[in-house]
């Protein structure tokens, strides 16, 4: 069985008290599918990960091969895989460096490297990043890159400023943001502003009251959050929501006991989580579920052993990754957020997450027990 307490002990740390509007985060320790332009030379000797013993009947995790297949993933340029996340490489850089971090193998990669690549899909006239070299500019991609140059921390070789002014700037009069110039509005951009510009200690350059205003109105009778007021509850909106409340301190608006109730329902049968009803379950809803979970303290209302034997059933136990149900094609993506869920319920031998920030515990109380830039 998994070690520890039912509470994942890292969530001590999100229990500080919670934050003024415009207050500095310096006062708190704790408040995206291909790894593109790295090159071969990013391959190192040092891949090995003492396997780790799995609770109940799920087995192993594959953390070996699951190094291995992310490290080597970017060698097939010519993959259906490599061509349809073309587009989105910055966040996958993301998704696989994070994975490697928890798996204590960051360094397998060339630091230097990555961060010349990711500098490379920079738009030094706006401030934002694009998902690969050439890209238009936009938060998602903005908020991977200050992740991945948190992992190495190495946010110093930004303009810091100019990111958060550009993110920022998309702040809506209703307190809603938008993802880039073409003015598309949904929750998932008010996290991504607000836990950017958390990460660089410039959360004062937006009006958070306004943001959180906006967050609220797209609460539901159900407890759960939408992409917008009105829309439908769903898992991954909802842990935006959360995350983003959690952040500025305003989970009070939140009822946690209906909220809990709804993200524990999306556990089926099988031990997997589905982001809404009626829906099958994928291993990607092990984070988004969980994480939610973990920041309204109702975590223990579900079977974390058939949540770790679902996560682990999807493995690829011969040449590495997870995949979004058993016996489907593993990529990147299903790769992190697998890994990231056994880490959410202190899986033996993989670092803990910050269930708001998404990144390595150590990273963010790195970031949050130093003077801002």
């Amino acid at each position: 069985m998994f070690t520890g307490s039912t509470r994942p002990t890292h969530r001590r740390v999100r229990d500080s008290a919670p934050l003024a509007v415009g207050d500095s985060l310096e006062r708190r320790a704790a408040a995206s599918s291909l790894l593109a332009g790295f090159g071969s030379s990013t391959l190192r000797a040092k891949l090995l990960v003492p396997p780790a013993r799995a609770m109940g009947e799920g087995g192993e995790l594959a953390a070996e091969k699951h190094v291995r297949y992310i490290v080597t993933v970017e060698k097939k340029k010519d993959s259906f895989e490599s061509l349809v996340m073309e587009h989105i490489r910055l966040n996958g850089a993301y998704w696989g460096l994070t994975t490697l971090d928890l798996l204590h193998k960051l360094d397998a990669v060339d630091a230097g490297e990555v961060i010349q690549w990711i500098m490379s899909c920079y738009h030094p006239e706006s401030g934002g990043f694009g998902g690969n070299v050439g890209h238009d500019p936009h938060v998602l991609y903005t908020l991977s890159a200050v992740q991945v140059l948190c992992l190495f921390d190495r946010l110093d070789v930004l303009d810091v400023d100019k990111v958060a002014d550009y993110v920022s700037g998309l702040q809506n009069e209703d307190g809603s943001f938008s993802g880039d110039i073409w003015g598309e509005v949904d929750t998932r951009f008010s996290y991504i502003v607000i836990c950017t510009l958390a990460l660089l200690h410039r959360l004062h350059k937006i009006n958070v009251q306004k943001a959180v205003d906006y967050i609220v109105s797209c609460k539901n009778l159900d407890g759960g959050f939408g992409a917008m007021p009105g829309g439908e509850s769903h898992a991954g909106q909802i842990f935006c929501c959360v995350g983003a409340l959690a952040i500025t301190g305003s989970l009070h608006h939140i009822d946690r006991d209906l909220l809990g109730w709804w993200l524990c329902e999306r556990q089926c049968k099988e031990g997997g989580l589905n982001g809404r009803p009626e829906k099958l379950a994928d291993v990607c809803y092990s984070w988004w579920v969980l994480s939610s979970l973990i920041m309204i303290d109702r975590v223990h209302w579900i079977d974390k052993d058939k949540l770790a034997k679902f996560i682990l059933n999807c493995q690829d136990k011969e040449n590495g990754g997870i995949s979004d149900r058993p016996d489907n094609a593993v990529d990147i993506y299903h790769t992190y957020f697998g890994v990231a869920g056994l880490s959410l319920m202190e899986y033996p031998r993989v670092k803990p997450m910050d269930p708001a920030y998404a990144l390595p515990l150590d990273v963010v109380n790195r970031i949050f027990l130093r003077k801002g830039y």
